[in-house]
Parts: C-alpha cells; sequence; structure tokens
C-alpha cells in the first residue's frame, strides 16, 4: 500500500508541498476524510486550515454515482453532470430533491465543525485544496470552482491518489496539482491505504481545534 493511513498521506503530501511555505498558503480540507491529511500539510507549511464543505449529489439508485456536486458558500455553488443525469434518467425534481438534502448536511457540518471560527482570507492567497484521493472528481471539481470564485492568486490541489484519467480531466480546474500516486486501473481510493476507516465529526472537531485561525490571518 502506497499510504499506512491519512496521516501518513499528510505527511507523504506535505513534503511534495515543502516549496509553498514561503508563500504562505491556507489549506482548505474536504471533510471529512481530507481533514487529517489537510492537516498534516498545514502544520508542516505553517499554515491556516479550514474546511470546504462540498457533497456529492449521487444518483438515486446508486449514490456513489456522482451526478453533480453542491459546495458550500454564500450562494451555495452546484456543479451538474448532465451526462450522467440523462443516462440514469432522472428528473429535475429527483435532482432537486437530492440536492437540498445534501445542502442541509452541508449545513449541519458547518454548524456542528465550524461553529463561529473564523474564516481565513482567501484572495489574493496561495490556496491549497486537499482530499485524501479523487475517484470520479465531481466534488473537488465543485470544490475547485468554489475556491476560484473567491480569487485566489494561486490555486493548488492537492492529493495523494487518484486515477490518471480522472487528473486529465481536471486539467486547468487548477493552476498546478500535486498527485502523489495515479493509476490508470483504479478501482476506489480505500485500496491504496492500509487504514482508510471512516473519520467520525469528532475527529474533525478535534483536528481544527488544534489548528485555530489567528485573527491576523483574516477573518
Amino acid at each position: 500500500m502506497p499510504f499506512i493511513d491519512r496521516t501518513d498521506a499528510g505527511r507523504q503530501l506535505a513534503e511534495a508541498l515543502a516549496s509553498y511555505k514561503k508563500k504562505k498558503p491556507v489549506v482548505l480540507a474536504l471533510p471529512r476524510g481530507g481533514v487529517p491529511v489537510a492537516a498534516k500539510v498545514a502544520e508542516a507549511l505553517d499554515a491556516p486550515l479550514d474546511l470546504i464543505l462540498v457533497r456529492k449529489i449521487g444518483v438515486p439508485f446508486q449514490p456513489e454515482l456522482a451526478m453533480g456536486a453542491v459546495v458550500d458558500g454564500p450562494t451555495p455553488s452546484i456543479v451538474r453532470n448532465e451526462d450522467v443525469i440523462a443516462l440514469a434518467g432522472v428528473s429535475e425534481n429527483e435532482f432537486a430533491a437530492i440536492r437540498d438534502r445534501e445542502l442541509a448536511e452541508i449545513d449541519r457540518r458547518r454548524k456542528t465543525y465550524l461553529g463561529n471560527r473564523p474564516h481565513p482570507e482567501l484572495a489574493a492567497r496561495t490556496v491549497i485544496v486537499v482530499d485524501d484521493g479523487i475517484a470520479t472528481g465531481a466534488t473537488i471539481r465543485a470544490a475547485l470552482h468554489a475556491v476560484r470564485a473567491r480569487k485566489p492568486s494561486k490555486l493548488v490541489l492537492a492529493v495523494p491518489v487518484a486515477p490518471t484519467d480522472t487528473l486529465r480531466k481536471l486539467k486547468g480546474e487548477s493552476d498546478e496539482t500535486v498527485c502523489l500516486e495515479d493509476y490508470e486501473n483504479f478501482g476506489a481510493i480505500g485500496l491504496f491505504y492500509s487504514d482508510f476507516r471512516q473519520v467520525s465529526d469528532e475527529e474533525v472537531i478535534e483536528y481544527l481545534a488544534r489548528h485555530p485561525i489567528k485573527q491576523s490571518a483574516g477573518s
């Protein structure tokens, strides 16, 4: 296995991103699995850690198949995968119902994880978006779109592992992509970790508590 667990993946990813320390970046994690990875990166780069709340909009009869994604924000950002919607025969009402359910989960996570925690300013900053891996790319594409709208000076996608084809499709969505391992024959992200147990809400809260946002970083 390339990675023992998410902390090990974060340690390896931080080494690959070491040159960014002098740029004083902001690190954004996709919860929940991306948080332990991003925490190691933020620690190594002495960077503020924040979350980008994004949820997959799954096909009703095959929830793991993304027909879109939704990202938190003043106006939530919706990304639609029209090919999947058409192929699965999903109606607008079905799409809207699942979208609204995922928006409710984003709202729950925002209140649970962040509360009144301040957010670092992203405009004119180097921003590194981190997850524990990429599968179809729908959620990470939505996340990158939402971050790009906040006008960072440089947008970096950093993940331990991804399918080669998905990386090709994501080309141009970020200014730079750092991926430690990519494979033509992928399967699932968990296959590349010895320990890929689910990250709990409590663990996310603990990681954020260890990386408080300094007020000087923005709010």
